[in-house]
């Protein structure tokens, strides 16, 4: 066995795990990134993995494996750069256990980033969010269970993740209601809730009889709800409430898009940025600029809000040659 394996063993015990404390979505994510590249550089150099060296996993190489998986995997760029941070991640690290590979380890933490193109954020309108709630048969146990989990994350915006992992000692329906969960980055933090959601949820949780450290959605066997289980739900809640509600026959519907449903309104309602990242656990505030594009009725009330100047009609003519040169360019 080469020193590589070894380096990567400590990598995911030491730095990953034991260091950062990287949640369990952070080490799958690195972990098949390297079963991808492994296998990449075994089919290229034709050896075992546990064969490579470190000097296998040269920048030339490492090019060529994000080439292949834009090429023939059809990963987007937004996947490439997700890899690429996980390489960059293990060479930092190994840059402190094999300073003899510190020229190739530079030139791997050389390769940059893709630029990837944002895509506008996809949100539900009133009438799909009414036609998507009124889709779960709520004369039955799976309906009203699904039906307080649609409404709570439209109301809190909490992600997949975090929904699935609520226990039911996590939702204070008292005053000053909200439900409180462990986010991304391992921060927790409290989203209140609504009225209505308040009086559904205490209606679930009276059905539900769980123990407080109990799943607050669970499956019918009582375990908790697994991400693919909220897809396949809102996949088929979105299919019903399409022959209601057409336009949503054209959106394809993820959980996440509840959750982008939930900034909208807030920033529709005139609440700021710093507040509407804290109500997402957002990291940066800039990460909620997405939601100012997503909308055009908020750009449409900035406008409304301005007054028009009083310009007279002309066309710009350049005084000098050598500004009209640039202007031609």
């Amino acid at each position: 066995m080469t020193p590589l394996a070894p380096t990567l063993e400590a990598y995911f015990s030491q730095r990953l795990i034991g260091q950062r404390q990287a949640s369990a979505h952070t080490v799958a994510a690195y972990r098949d990134t390297f079963k991808l590249l492994l296998a990449f550089a075994s089919q290229r150099t034709g050896r075992a993995p546990s064969r490579l060296e470190l000097e296998d996993l040269d920048a030339t190489l490492v090019g060529a494996f994000l080439d292949h998986l834009e090429a023939e995997r059809a990963n987007t760029a937004r996947t490439r750069n997700a890899r690429l941070a996980a390489v960059h991640s293990m060479f930092r690290f190994a840059a402190l256990r094999h300073p003899e590979h510190a020229a190739l380890i530079a030139r791997v933490l050389a390769i940059p980033p893709k630029r990837a193109d944002r895509a506008v954020v996809q949100f539900l309108s009133e009438a799909e969010t009414d036609a998507l709630l009124a889709s779960p048969d709520r004369s039955r146990w799976v309906g009203r269970r699904d039906y307080a989990l649609v409404l709570l994350a439209l109301d809190t915006g909490l992600r997949v993740s975090e929904l699935v992992g609520l226990r039911c000692q996590d939702v204070h329906l008292g005053t000053g209601a909200h439900v409180r969960c462990f986010g991304k980055g391992r921060k927790e933090r409290a989203t209140p809730v609504r009225p209505e959601t308040v009086a559904v949820l205490r209606a679930w949780l009276k059905e539900r009889r769980g123990r407080p450290e109990d799943p607050l959605f669970p499956t019918n066997r009582l375990g908790p709800l697994s991400r693919d289980a909220v897809e396949h739900l809102l996949a088929k809640y979105s299919a019903t409430a399409a022959k209601s509600c057409p336009s949503l026959h054209d959106k394809k519907l993820a959980p996440h898009a509840l959750r982008h449903t939930c900034a909208v309104e807030l920033r529709r309602a005139g609440v700021d940025q710093a507040t509407v990242a804290l109500w997402l656990g957002h990291e940066s505030v800039r990460t909620t600029d997405i939601y100012n594009h997503a909308d055009l009725s908020i750009k449409e009330k900035a406008l409304a809000r301005t007054k028009p100047r009083k310009v007279a009609k002309g066309r710009y003519k350049p005084s000098d040659s050598l500004l009209a040169f640039l202007e031609g360019l």
